[in-house]
Parts: C-alpha cells; sequence; structure tokens
C-alpha cells in the first residue's frame, strides 16, 4: 500500500494518510488504524470471495445446444474425418471438402464450425501468419 507521490513524501493507500519519510510510514503500519485497515480488508475479500463461489455453484454450465447441463460430459476422441482437394470446371479454382462423421452426437445436436486465424490459435506454431483454421466441434467429441 506504500506509494511515493510527486513530493517525495510516502502514502498509504489503505489509509489515505500521508508520512515524511519511510521510517514514519513503517512506523505506521505497526498503528491501530493500518491494522484495522488490514482486517477490513481481509474481511471484505473472504465475503467477495463466498459470494463468487456461491454464484459459481448457482450458474449452470450451457452446453452447445442451448440446454442446461447437469455434468460435464467426458469427451470420447477424435471424429472421423475426410478432407477432399478438388477443382471447379467452370472457374478452375481450387476447393477443399470436408466430410466428418458423429455417430454419437444426440438426434437435435448440429456441429458448429468456426475459422480461426493463425494469431488466435495457441496449438500449434504456424509457418506462416496468413493461415487459417477451419474448426469442427460437436459434443462429445474433441475439436477438430
Amino acid at each position: 500500500y506504500l506509494m511515493r507521490n510527486h513530493l517525495g513524501t510516502y502514502e498509504c493507500k489503505l489509509c489515505l494518510t500521508l508520512h515524511t519519510n519511510e521510517a514514519n510510514y513503517l512506523a505506521h503500519t505497526q498503528g491501530k488504524k493500518h491494522q484495522q485497515g488490514l482486517a477490513r480488508r481481509a474481511h471484505m475479500e473472504k465475503l467477495r470471495a463466498e459470494k463468487q463461489q456461491q454464484q459459481d455453484w448457482k450458474k449452470p454450465a450451457p452446453t452447445a445446444h442451448g440446454a442446461l447441463q447437469q455434468q460435464p460430459k467426458i469427451k470420447i476422441g477424435r471424429p472421423a474425418y475426410q478432407v477432399f482437394k478438388s477443382r471447379d470446371n467452370e472457374t478452375q479454382q481450387r476447393c477443399l471438402s470436408f466430410e466428418l462423421s458423429y455417430p454419437e452426437i444426440e438426434a437435435n445436436l448440429q456441429p458448429r464450425h468456426r475459422f480461426m486465424s493463425a494469431f488466435e490459435q495457441k496449438v500449434e506454431q504456424p509457418p506462416d501468419r496468413r493461415y487459417q483454421y477451419l474448426l469442427f466441434a460437436a459434443e462429445p467429441y474433441e475439436t477438430v
């Protein structure tokens, strides 16, 4: 809580008191006002932590389809997938087709996809920062 201001005096940010030198500040830290301030702050942080913990217990985590999740689901591995390279007959542009198999997902659950830049992902170091990644996800499978 010690801070030296532009005038060269020391300030206790907890108690909002000014001290002419460091020795005076150290004596202040042993005093009644500072000790009560420390106790008050510790009590407030304890209450804040308990409140946060209660909120975390009450707040259920949503699943991919928006329903409330009771228990965390276990990942069962990667889905089977294939990547096909082809060319458009008219424009001669190259294209990629992805075929993924999710046999064990729920009937009303649709797999999600997302494009991710090389700057966002943290799994591997791409050789070129212009790379883009396409991610597919569906519970209970791992994301590919």
